[in-house]
């Protein structure tokens, strides 16, 4: 059996694990003897399991993807100051107009105003002063922690002013959350990445040859500037979509796309790219059933995930060597 076949072994029973963990998640305790309290939990938790769904596939590929465009596999795309600017907006919004504001009870204009504020924030940073930078990867990473910081400031500056009974209804939105999801946007968010992925799939193509480094991938013809620049883009958009659904979902990413490396033990993308997605609808799924049915919802799912990350790259910075698979 060659490398490709056992990847796309493995890629179906990842694919099958997925389908148990969402079954298990839809079943269990759904009251399956009543079929109105059966119907009921479903009308619940079908659009939570999307939204897990959704998100993780974004958060995978994206993740994947960064880190090849970076040459570095102990990165994650939450350096790229997404998460931080979101906790900044929904600060900012509580700050200036209050938690009964329409911003901050509407969950569609929330969404909507999320996403326009990471987009247009990524188009600027991540492509005009990419451009300007020289096309450094290195920059994008300074340019990502130099914002974290600020927003990360600004947001406590705010917080320490704010009312205490704001910022006890500001902690709900500043905490990633598949328990109440808004379900008016999961067919919207599924459209702008399948945008996405139609406007980038010429450099989806290529991201085998850039992940041999800028001379190799320019040698063999590839415009290696505008390639990045446009991935870079698609990832921040990506990751935009992901954290304006459930929030910030810090380590995701970094867990996730290196279980697929070591899983499918190989190179290729193709293959990478939908492993990396499954894995994170696993980690997503799992965490949620522990949260309800080991925790009784007493520990938010992004806290599992959050302390998993970083133990996983504590294991990853000490232990495992650079490169290879």
């Amino acid at each position: 059996m060659t490398r490709t076949h056992t990847g796309l072994f493995r890629l179906l029973l990842l694919s099958a694990a997925v389908l148990a963990a969402s079954a298990a998640y839809l079943l269990t305790d759904s009251k399956l003897y009543d079929l109105r309290l059966f119907a009921f939990a479903l009308k619940l938790r079908l659009p939570a399991l999307a939204v897990m769904l959704i998100a993780s596939c974004s958060i995978g590929a994206a993740s994947l993807i960064f880190q090849t465009i970076i040459n570095n596999r102990i990165v994650t795309p939450c350096l790229l100051g997404m998460n931080s600017m979101y906790s900044l907006v929904h600060t900012a919004a509580v700050f200036f107009f209050g938690s009964g504001s329409i911003l901050a009870v509407n969950a569609n204009l929330a969404f909507a105003v999320d996403l326009a504020v990471m987009a247009l924030t990524a188009v600027f940073i991540y492509g005009f002063l990419f451009k300007k930078t020289g096309h450094s990867v290195l920059y994008v990473l300074l340019i990502g922690t130099v914002l974290s910081s600020l927003f990360g400031s600004m947001q406590s500056a705010l917080v320490r002013i704010m009312d205490p009974n704001e910022y006890d209804a500001l902690l709900v939105s500043l905490v990633a959350d598949f328990n109440h999801v808004n379900s008016e946007i999961i067919l919207i968010s599924l459209l702008l990445l399948a945008v996405t992925a139609f406007a980038l799939r010429r450099d989806l193509a290529v991201l085998d040859v850039l992940a041999l480094g800028r001379d190799q991938a320019v040698s063999l013809g590839i415009d290696y500037d505008r390639t990045v620049r446009r991935l870079l883009l698609g990832v921040v958009l990506c990751i935009s979509i992901a954290t304006a659904m459930v929030g910030p979902v810090s380590f995701l990413g970094l867990i996730i796309a290196n279980l697929a490396r070591q899983a499918m033990k190989t190179g290729r993308h193709a293959l990478l790219i939908p492993c990396s997605a499954l894995m994170g609808m696993l980690a997503v799924i799992g965490g949620q059933l522990m949260t309800e049915h080991l925790f009784s919802f007493s520990v938010p799912v992004s806290t599992l995930i959050t302390m998993g990350g970083g133990i996983y790259f504590l294991y990853l910075l000490l232990f495992k060597k650079e490169g290879g698979y």
